[in-house]
């Protein structure tokens, strides 16, 4: 980091700090957003204020450019909303917001930044990128001094793999970069960081206690926007996993809640039942849709009433604060169907008018494709509806490759049932900008999934990258981690990544202890990673696939410039394919270079396919 940068962070963490410092001196205990900035799209801002009784107080402001267009007390006085008009010609600076009761004064400093150069037009993830899921907790402790912080509970406990912390950071992360980088990812999506003070189970993040802070036990806020910062500068982008459905039971709000209604059926617990498919479905009962929605993810997840205006203003302006503050290039948004669909329609448009090149990618759990581009942008709805989210996680093919790897091949099954899938492709708006992955944090290893056959796994890893999608991987998939084929166990499917311990007997940042077959595995990966970077044919190029054949699978990408071809071959025995089946795309005198081993190989009659392969041919 340049020391123009570092000299810039350090004043704008000052700063911040300095402001929270003063609240808390005033006797407001917190102020949400913490600050803001000038120049942003909405001219809007809504400020929730949180201290004893300050309610009774009138808000004053006297700030060029800016003013008070409303105050608002709600059932709990311990709050009060108040509602900012920040006009475009309205400078950075220091606001002194007066809050007055009779005698009583309070003052309350807040921050208006200057937008970093750009921020409006930033550039998300693309078909460019392959992205890498990480599980923070699991993947590196660079600072065992934050394992165990006072304050919170849920202490270190590396002997469960199934819910105790593990101690990996921030700086676990950061301090591997440059392997990530040399891997050949250029995205990476950590499971959430922020605050989760639950008693249990915290390590995963998927239960904040507070959206504005990074966990003290993974770092802190400042440490999380330098890692995206040195990312950046090694050509890798940071991805925010947000949760806007539920928060964690132990969330600040729980013990003080500011309305009955911010939270779900008025704080009680009704269990949803899962049901994906009825917000889709055009029979299905509103009293099923509602359950979906308002119910609770579990008992310890407390589902977020964004029928409430100030609920869903609040969760708005915390991604939006995420984005600029940490320097984002890209959000997850986990569980995003659950959430009301009306603030899902607001939430998207708001978030993409403030960055309409910034790439989102929400989680719809499901394998249907009529359920999961429901919410995909520009999809046509009969209900008038009106989605702005560019991107879904497309479960729909991930669950059907890891089925055709293992299952037989017929014109129904395996390769069969595979290419058949793609034609599930017209009821998406963009099927390219679906994220397709191989497995992530929520689903058992690949390399178990296709019984550790080592062939297998190279087929799933190649159609992954090689698919007119956004590809995501996840960690450890380079060193053939395992977990149960069957079941699901999150606690085997999230172990420790080896090498991100002291005292590791294995590990894969330098190869020492690595089996032959890891190594091996990390090569493919790294050198189809690598080589994936610069193939534009890849990124943006057409597809065209031809019915499977004897347990092979053959496709091309292409454009004006050039071909590629891809061959799968399942079968325990060589291949020969006629080449001539191909003339749409091979000229009568074509070759191809296999991108993994160099080999040529004459296209111009047939293609003899070695068993259990895959081949890249960059055709001539």
């Amino acid at each position: 980091m340049n020391k123009k940068l570092a000299s810039c962070l350090f004043a704008f963490c000052a700063l911040i700090l300095s402001f929270h410092a003063g609240a808390a001196d005033s006797g407001i205990e917190r102020v949400e957003p913490p600050n803001w900035w000038v120049g942003m799209k909405s001219e809007k801002l809504q400020l929730m204020v949180h201290g004893k009784d300050i309610a009774d107080y009138q808000p004053e402001l006297h700030y060029p450019g800016v003013r008070i267009d409303a105050v608002t007390t709600v059932g709990n006085r311990n709050y009060l909303f108040i509602d900012l008009a920040i006009k475009s010609d309205a400078q950075a600076g220091k606001l002194d917001i007066l809050f007055k009761h009779g005698d009583a004064l309070l003052h309350l400093p807040y921050a208006l930044l200057a937008r970093e150069s750009g921020s409006a037009n930033r550039e998300g993830f693309s078909n460019a990128d392959v992205i890498l899921n990480l599980m923070p907790d699991r993947f590196a402790n660079g600072n065992p001094g934050n394992d165990n912080v006072p304050g919170y509970g849920d202490p270190l406990n590396r002997s469960s793999d199934e819910a105790g912390r593990h101690g990996g950071d921030i700086k676990g992360i950061t301090d591997h970069l440059d392997y990530i980088a040399a891997m050949g990812y250029t995205f990476i999506w950590p499971t959430p960081l922020t605050e989760s003070n639950q008693k249990t189970y915290s390590y995963h993040g998927y239960a904040a206690t507070d959206t504005y802070k990074i966990d003290p036990r993974y770092g802190s806020n400042e440490e999380y926007r330098n890692m995206v910062v040195q990312a950046r500068q090694k050509g890798i982008g940071v991805i925010q996993d947000i949760v806007l459905n539920h928060i964690g039971s132990e969330h600040w709000w729980m013990k003080d809640m500011p309305m009955r209604d911010w939270i779900s059926n008025d704080g009680k617990f009704i269990q949803t039942q899962h049901a994906h498919a009825v917000i889709s479905d055009p029979y299905s009962s509103q009293e099923d849709k509602k359950n979906f929605t308002s119910g609770w993810f579990n008992q310890e997840m407390p589902d977020m009433n964004q029928h409430n205006p100030m609920v869903a203003t609040y969760q708005i302006q915390n991604t939006i604060w995420w984005v600029e503050y940490a320097r984002l290039s890209g959000i997850r948004v986990d569980t995003y169907g659950y959430s009301d669909t009306a603030f899902l329609a607001d939430w998207s448009r708001r978030i993409t008018e403030e960055y309409p090149h910034l790439n989102i990618v929400g989680e719809e759990w499901n394998i249907n494709p009529v359920v999961v581009s429901y919410w995909q942008r520009g999809k046509i709805h009969s209900n008038g509806y009106v989605s702005s989210l560019p991107s879904l996680m497309d479960f729909p093919l991930n669950n059907t490759l890891r089925t055709a790897l293992v299952d037989h091949d017929s014109i129904d099954n395996g390769f069969g049932a595979l290419y058949a899938a793609l034609t599930n492709d017209s009821v998406y708006p963009d099927p390219s900008n679906l994220v397709l992955f191989e497995g992530n944090h929520d689903e058992n290893r690949l390399f178990s999934v296709v019984n550790q056959d080592l062939a297998l796994y190279k087929i799933a890893l190649t159609y992954v990258l090689t698919m007119p999608r956004i590809p995501q991987l996840y960690y450890g998939t380079e060193v053939l981690m395992t977990s149960d084929n069957q079941q699901r166990n999150d606690g085997a499917a999230r172990k420790d990544f080896p090498g991100g311990w002291a005292g590791d007997k294995v590990n894969a940042f330098t190869g020492e202890g690595l089996s032959a077959q890891q190594k091996d595995a990390q090569a493919f990966l790294k050198k189809l990673l690598n080589w994936r970077k610069s193939q534009p044919e890849i990124h943006h190029g057409k597809l065209m696939h031809y019915t499977p054949d004897r347990g092979t699978y053959t496709y091309f990408r292409y454009d004006q410039h050039k071909t590629v071809m891809v061959v799968l071959n399942k079968n325990h025995a060589d291949v020969a394919l006629d080449t001539q089946r191909f003339h749409e795309v091979l000229a009568a005198q074509s070759s191809g270079t296999d991108v993994l081993s160099g080999k040529s190989f004459d296209l111009s009659h047939s293609l003899t396919v070695p068993a259990r392969s895959v081949l890249i041919l960059e055709v001539k």
